[in-house]
């Protein structure tokens, strides 16, 4: 049997890199993080939502800033769709270096190692595991471990390098932290119109201490030229809400992108992409950490005998994950077609309409009564099944659906 450094090695010591090391090492298996940045939680690119169910399977509930009741959406013509109950918690806000350092911290609490400020360089794939070069604090390294698991970001160089594939769409996304906004207690909301996010929403969270996160995302196709900082500033200027914005003073900003759509592969010989690096935000929302806990924990126990026994070939690991990410993906591909004929590929004069729909009070209770943040698919199907205005979508809906 041939020995090795590690039996894992995680490139990437985000949420989804930390939780899948975590997961591994309490299983007993020597794990190295790789962690290209000098500190865990920098930079920060994200807006912050951690569902409850992805909260609960790290209990970092200190780390939370606010809690979300609902979301008061606004369409293009400023028609008002409050989706919540009061009192009813659907989402945190947390600070995400905390989280992001919490969750790492259980990794090592469980025994995995962490190398900051480190970064692979080169990959040899063998017969009997991978060999791995990296630059470590200014010094070259090279280790050997059984499987190489690429939790790198929406850029992943474990994709790249091992040529994987690339998400099916990469939106740009665009965000500020800012003080003087007075927004309504446990709600955040969301804005939407071709000139301020362009087939998607702009948003804006209560993130503690009176301060807030206003920002945007689209993909660079519908923005056809502009940069998604003149549509964030559209959105401070525009004539409906330019009020709500007059008082805010910018303290932060950040961008980056939002990978959603599983890459072709996701798995090849010895290695695994999990989280940004794999596709997999959520084309309606663009959160990742959700969908990147639920795909290494659908995959452990199978794996984990996998990685015991040192049988991780390319046909080992399809065999494994094939069925679980199959139906992630399938839920993703239908999440973006009921996106993009509900909203993203509409104008705003219907988008007006729809809002104007999505307001009627039997309309809001059906949302309320179905809508869930992790499974928006139900809630598109009802959508169209059960309110008259929509029923004429529904043979559209189900030829894209059968497409997708």
């Amino acid at each position: 049997m041939a020995s090795h450094d590690y039996d894992v090695v995680v490139v990437g010591a985000g949420p989804v890199g930390g939780r899948a090391a975590h997961l591994l090492a309490e299983k007993g298996f020597r794990v190295l993080m790789l962690e290209e940045h000098a500190e865990i939680g920098r930079p920060f690119q994200c807006a912050g939502l951690v569902t409850p169910s992805a909260m609960d399977a790290v209990q970092a509930h200190h780390t939370v800033l606010e809690e979300v009741d609902g979301a008061l959406i606004h369409g293009p013509s400023g028609t008002l769709v409050p989706v919540g109950t009061e009192g009813t918690l659907r989402t945190y806000v947390v600070c995400r270096k905390r989280f992001d350092q919490f969750v790492v911290q259980q990794a090592m609490e469980s025994g995995a190692e962490l190398w900051l400020h480190s970064s692979p360089e080169d990959a040899k794939m063998t017969e009997a595991g991978v060999e791995l070069h990296i630059a470590s604090e200014g010094e070259h390294r090279k280790v050997t471990c059984k499987l190489l698991v690429g939790a790198d970001g929406a850029h992943s160089w474990t994709r790249r390098t091992f040529k994987m594939g690339r998400p099916k769409e990469l939106m740009i996304g665009f965000q500020t932290e800012v003080v003087g906004y007075e927004g309504r207690d446990r709600w955040l909301e969301m804005y939407s119109g071709q000139d301020i996010a362009p087939g998607f929403f702009a948003w804006v969270i209560p993130s503690g201490f009176g301060s807030h996160r206003i920002g945007l995302w689209s993909t660079a196709d519908r923005l056809e030229g502009r940069s998604i900082e003149s549509c964030y500033q559209d959105l401070i200027d525009h004539p409906l809400w330019r009020d709500r914005f007059e008082n805010v003073t910018e303290v932060a900003r950040y961008c980056g992108p939002v990978p959603s759509g599983m890459v072709k592969r996701t798995v090849k010989h010895r290695v695994m992409l999990l989280g940004d690096a794999a596709g997999m935000a959520k084309p309606t929302t663009g959160g990742g950490i959700g969908p990147g806990f639920h795909q290494i924990q659908c995959v452990l126990e199978p794996l984990v005998k996998a990685i015991s026994e040192n049988r991780l070939t390319e046909a080992d690991l399809k065999q494994i994950t094939k069925k679980p990410w199959e139906a992630m993906k399938r839920e993703q591909d239908r999440a973006r077609t009921l996106r993009n004929l509900l909203v993203s590929d509409c104008s705003d004069q219907t988008l007006d309409k729809h809002f104007r729909t999505f307001a009627h009070p039997s309309t809001l209770e059906l949302i309320n009564e179905i809508g869930d943040i992790e499974k928006p698919v139900p809630l598109g199907m009802a959508l169209l099944r059960q309110v008259p205005a929509f029923r004429p979508l529904a043979l559209k809906a189900g030829v894209r659906l059968l497409l997708s």
